[in-house]
């Protein structure tokens, strides 16, 4: 009985190693490449950052850097994925048979137009309805244009009690960044207290250039 236990044990362990060589020879370890590359735009003149570049149901994936650039490790047979919002999403798979161990590639991506029907928005459901809405306004009916407030007096009024818009705001912020800068490198100038003006004036007075000419 024992000797037949032994027997038994012995062949399960050839069996289940036979069959581990085989396991192994029929699903070799795939070879692992080294993925990069540089995605453009249509045109080939710009970069296009923030890429997706994944494997499908793997969880291994990058994005492209600010210049297009990627690089990734993938494995022989792969099916690598480029997505990007506004643009048509994209594939390319890797050989089984690969012999290189690195892989560079270009690829450009071209833009997801999505054309939408027209639509026109109308207030009445027909074309026939809005004309005949059209032609029952009673213009007769409508309050005159009170002309005194068109009056310049109340439109300088107006344009007085009014804030300041974003020209306005953004010139005057300006002018005073340009001022400080100035107001760095000395006092600001005042012609009445400059003596070469002062000079200036004087010698003009003797000269007779002040006088009235008629």
């Amino acid at each position: 009985m024992r000797q037949r236990l032994i027997i038994l044990i012995v062949v399960c362990i050839g069996f289940f190693g036979n069959a581990n060589d085989a396991f192994s020879q029929e699903t070799p370890e795939k070879k692992v490449v080294q993925f990069s590359g540089v995605i453009l735009n249509a045109d080939s003149t710009t970069a296009i950052p923030g890429v997706n570049i994944y494997v499908p149901r793997k969880g291994r994936g990058t994005s492209s850097n600010r210049f297009g650039y990627f690089s990734m490790p993938v494995v022989a047979g792969d099916s690598i994925v480029f997505s990007y919002i506004g643009l048509k999403r994209q594939s390319i798979k890797i050989p089984e048979d690969i012999e290189k161990e690195d892989v560079s590639y270009i690829l450009t991506m071209v833009q997801d137009e999505i054309a939408l029907q027209e639509v026109q928005v109308m207030p009445y459901p027909t074309e026939e309805e809005f004309k005949n809405a059209i032609l029952a306004v009673n213009i007769d009916a409508a309050p005159p244009l009170n002309r005194g407030n068109l009056s310049p007096q109340l439109l300088l009024r107006w344009a007085a009690d009014m804030p300041a818009s974003g020209n306005e705001n953004f010139r005057q912020f300006t002018n005073q960044q340009t001022q400080q800068t100035m107001d760095r490198y000395g006092p600001r100038p005042m012609p009445l207290l400059n003596p070469f003006a002062w000079a200036q004036f004087i010698k003009s007075i003797k000269n007779g250039d002040l006088k009235n000419k008629d």
